[in-house]
């Protein structure tokens, strides 16, 4: 099974050692999307600005990967303030719309760049 880097333009590049994205057979591993701007500066500091964002880079990825929200089997949320959870929950519900992907979300004591939410996920590719 080939394992690729996946890379797009339309998210931030990554801040460390890592891809963007993996992809290995039908799968794609989206590494954790802080609220980075593609141009890799802060997009806001309410935590609304910051979901946003995240879920925008994380759909960019995804779509650089040949796959899209809808094809999303799990997602992880880490968020340094549990008390922020009913803002990201309810723009995370609207993002997935119907579709319903397995999810776990904890606190964590902090994030890169001082970032209130990271997310990653596990998606299926598109059919060819």
């Amino acid at each position: 099974m080939n394992i690729e880097q996946v890379r797009t333009a339309n998210a931030p590049a990554a801040i460390g050692p890592y891809a963007q994205a993996v992809t290995a057979g039908p799968w794609v591993f989206t590494s954790g999307q802080i609220p980075l701007q593609p141009d890799g500066t802060m997009a806001g500091t309410s935590v609304e600005e910051q979901v946003t964002q995240v879920l925008a880079n994380l759909d960019a990825v995804l779509q650089a990967a040949g796959s899209s929200r809808n094809q999303v089997v799990k997602a992880t949320i880490y968020l340094t303030d549990l008390a922020d959870f009913d803002v990201v929950n309810r723009l995370y519900g609207e993002f997935f719309g119907d579709h319903r992907p397995a999810r776990s979300t904890v606190q964590v004591a902090a994030l890169p760049r001082g970032a209130a939410v990271e997310i990653e996920l596990v998606a299926l590719r598109a059919a060819p």
